[in-house]
């Protein structure tokens, strides 16, 4: 981010995977300890060089390029989706496509008013402020940000009781590119408060594999094209685990072979890394064999998954079953989980006809 001229992060960022008790892996979408420059280096720096997403680079671009030929700040921006789709580095991107620098920090960082004011007041104009896991802001930090998002002022409140004195402070232009994993928990006064609201969507196999032979080129790995496709096959729509999963082969490449990717390599590397065809892992198959052969295909509440797999309930929820219900292997019901044909068919087993 060299060409961006002031980058500055804030020292709160949210919680990883572990840091709310959940296991990190190959296959989770959240950041893990440690790949944060990895990461860095294959990001996008620009609209032209982002891959996927087709909607909502078009969109930005008409935004952005209408504020541009007008010289004013566009209006903010909320990204939201699934982790590991691109959020931040498309907050990054829109700062380089403004000139303009970019301040970081996430919403559970943001505690109390005043950690907000001191982020704001060290604005300069046509500043980006990106807010990672805007929806878990603390209510008043929340109700500060709406005046300074519509009117650019904030009102610091000085003292306590009946001799509190507010004063207000005037901010410069900026947009607030906030980002988010569950926008159904944004409050309604501060969703709309964004001028332009953009669907990050997962992507499909083509898209994911120009993402790993880009990360590839920059890596300086050589993969083949069919190595490509298998890799991107088994990463769950998500490039944040492609790149993931591209740097576990690239090791098993130079450890047990001459460092060239072929699709032979990628198979071998992916089983001993436990992805499988459909990406699933260790922990997603032993859920869909606790919940066919342990319980016949269910219904089965996700407590009883949880023991069965050794695992905690939370774990199940939020790191195998948003993927198993996409991927249509396992049903949410009222009265708990229960398998699809497909998840029978994965395990290699026949579905009961009173199933």
């Amino acid at each position: 981010m060299s060409d961006i001229e002031r980058t500055e992060f804030d020292t709160g960022p949210a919680p990883s995977v572990q840091a709310q008790g959940l296991p990190g892996g190959d296959l989770s979408p959240t950041p893990q300890p440690g790949e944060g420059d990895a990461e860095l280096s294959l990001r996008p720096r620009s609209l032209h060089e982002f891959i996927g997403q087709p909607k909502v680079r078009s969109q930005l671009e008409l935004v952005l390029g209408g504020a541009k030929a007008r010289g004013v700040s566009p209006d903010h921006v909320l990204l939201a989706g699934p982790p590991g789709l691109g959020k931040t580095t498309m907050a990054m991107i829109i700062a380089q496509e403004l000139g303009s620098s970019v301040r970081m920090t996430s919403g559970p960082a943001l505690e109390r008013a005043g950690d907000l004011a001191a982020m704001l007041s060290n604005l300069i104009e046509g500043d980006v402020l990106f807010i990672d896991e805007i929806h878990r802001m603390a209510r008043p930090a929340e109700e500060m940000l709406y005046m300074a998002m519509e009117d650019f002022r904030i009102d610091v409140i000085v003292g306590k009781g009946p001799g509190a004195t507010s004063i207000p402070i005037e901010l410069p232009q900026f947009t607030l590119v906030g980002a988010t994993t569950r926008a159904g928990m944004l409050t309604g006064p501060l969703r709309d408060r964004f001028g332009f609201t953009a669907q990050m969507e997962f992507y499909d196999t083509p898209d994911l594999t120009r993402v790993v032979t880009r990360a590839a080129g920059i890596l300086g790995v050589s993969v083949t094209d069919d190595a490509a496709v298998e890799i991107a096959s088994r990463s769950r729509g998500t490039p944040r685990i492609a790149n993931r999963l591209l740097r576990r082969v690239r090791d098993y490449a130079e450890v047990e072979g001459d460092g060239i990717i072929t699709v032979e390599v990628a198979r071998s590397a992916l089983e001993i890394f436990d992805v499988d065809e459909r990406g699933l892992d260790r922990l997603d198959r032993a859920v869909l064999d606790a919940l066919v052969r342990g319980h016949n295909g269910g219904p089965v509440g996700v407590n009883t998954l949880a023991v069965a797999v050794g695992e905690e309930p939370s774990t199940v929820e939020e790191v195998c079953e948003p993927y198993l219900v996409r991927a249509g292997m396992v049903s949410r019901t009222p009265r708990g989980r229960t398998a699809t044909p497909a998840a029978w068919q994965h395990l290699g087993l026949e579905q009961p006809a009173d199933r």
